[in-house]
């Protein structure tokens, strides 16, 4: 019987299979080889592989576009890029390459706009959707945009009080609003309508009583977004159609609403055995919308989808080195890694999110079962279940040997650096990890490069107020 690790993962799933693959016995991503990446840097790191974004980009895009041609759809499809899920440059830029739109969420977001701007990456005919509670900072930065000529702004109502607010601000140009309709959240929530949005039943008379007479804003859009994604569920499409029907009688109201945001929610990979089809959610997407609105005898929408941890999540990953191997009891065996995982990847800790986690070396070894354990002195900074298997199966190793074991987890390129707060204090003061960028030229050879170093002491020191 067969029970090396390579054996193990080549019975249970196809591999190698898009993105990973073995070379000399060592992983490797996107062709990249991991071992010379650690060899090179030491761990721990993590890492951007800039050219998984515009794949995503185009994937998303030609898929839309091929549903759009299949069913005579006479609407267009806009991608937006949600600037929260990862607001590095080099992020943001690499997705500004492919003819993106963005979402913004919040008052700096704005900044960061015209930031891009002042450097040349976006023009002022982007469209931009503004999400989230609208402060009065948010608000007015919005309304410059708007006096500033980005003439595609679009305002996304989050609650009705938002209006007066907008009004009052006396902007000399029309603004372009959507009105997100507030969810009924899936039957385990904790709570039946999400906080986020306007209830269903008083949508039409917000529109009659306020909007449709507004001199200060125009309806452009209807925003819906189910937190938990875009799913083949009863519970999706019932949602789904909730929204079309509500769009369907605002339309017959309103001749300047024509756009019909989705929100975000494709998933991305979290475990190799990941089987989401695509092709037939946006193939049905388009189909839905234009039976609905062929029965209702209006308009097609413009649809509009934004896409952030779809866009970026599968291009990072983080690198530890094993420090000990510990048997703490009969059945439990503990692989003790060079960082904390509660500081670099939070989603695993805090709402028990899964990724693809592999050995980077050692496939040839015995597997056995493992619980990971970070260095800091929190019972929670562990990870020990995978997504599809439950349990953690990694290559049998003992710390006497040569060459160490290493582990990635894979796809965390959303949402990590920024819950975990980059650059700033760290639980127990571990440090933020090296930061590598990965990039490939115009003849496809690979350049990779420090974005930061690990962060040091006194970077440390000065944020808590410590002397030197």
């Amino acid at each position: 019987m067969k029970n090396t690790y390579f054996d193990l993962i080549d019975q249970t799933y196809y591999f190698p299979q898009e993105g990973f693959d073995l070379k000399n016995d060592t992983l490797t991503f996107h062709g990249i080889s991991l071992k010379h990446l650690i060899d090179k840097y030491g761990t721990p790191f993590r890492f951007i592989y800039l050219p998984k974004i515009g794949d995503q980009i185009k994937k998303a895009k030609n898929l839309f576009n091929r549903a759009i041609k299949k069913h005579g759809y006479k609407g267009q499809y806009h991608y937006c890029y949600c600037t929260k899920c990862n607001h590095f440059s080099h992020v943001v830029s690499e997705a500004m390459k492919h003819n993106v739109n963005l979402e913004t969420s919040s008052s700096f977001d704005i900044d960061l706009i015209l930031n891009l701007l002042k450097e040349g990456k976006i023009d002022k005919q982007i469209t931009i959707v503004n999400n989230g509670y609208k402060t009065e900072e948010y608000l007015n930065k919005i309304v410059k945009l708007v006096e500033m000529g980005f003439d595609n702004v679009i305002l996304v109502l989050d609650s009705m009080t938002e209006l007066d607010r907008v009004e009052k601000l006396k902007c000399s140009k029309k603004i372009k609003i959507g009105l997100r309709m507030a969810i009924n959240e899936e039957p385990q929530s904790s709570y039946y309508t999400s906080r986020l949005g306007i209830r269903n039943n008083e949508m039409i008379p917000f529109f009659e009583e306020k909007v449709k007479s507004s001199e200060v804003v125009e309806l452009k859009m209807l925003h819906f977004f189910v937190d938990s994604g875009i799913k083949d569920t009863m519970y999706y499409w019932g949602e789904f159609r909730r929204a079309l029907k509500l769009y369907a009688e605002m339309k017959k109201k309103s001749k300047t609403l024509d756009s019909f945001n989705i929100g975000g929610g494709l998933p991305i990979r979290n475990n190799l055995g990941f089987d989401y089809d695509y092709d037939y959610m946006i193939n049905e997407i388009v189909k839905n919308i234009k039976e609905a609105c062929v029965a209702e005898k209006i308009q097609e929408p413009d649809i509009y989808t934004e896409f952030g941890k779809y866009t970026v999540g599968e291009s990072g990953a983080i690198i530890f080195q094993v420090l000990e191997h510990k048997q703490q009891n009969d059945t439990e065996s503990w692989y003790i890694i060079d960082n904390s995982l509660m500081n670099t990847i939070p989603d695993a800790w805090s709402i028990h999110e899964k990724f693809i986690m592999l050995p980077i070396n050692k496939w040839g070894n015995e597997y056995t079962r493992a619980a990971i354990g970070g260095i800091s002195c929190d019972h929670s900074d562990y990870y020990n279940s995978e997504d599809l298997n439950q349990e953690v199966l990694l290559p049998k190793h003992d710390v006497n040997d040569k060459e160490p074991l290493y582990l990635g987890f894979f796809h965390t390129g959303a949402y990590q650096d920024a819950i975990s707060g980059y650059g700033g204090i760290k639980h127990c003061l571990i440090p933020s990890p090296k930061h590598i960028i990965i990039d490939r030229d115009e003849q496809g050879n690979i350049v990779d490069y420090v974005y930061r170093n690990e962060q040091s002491v006194e970077e440390m020191f000065k944020l808590l107020g410590y002397k030197k």
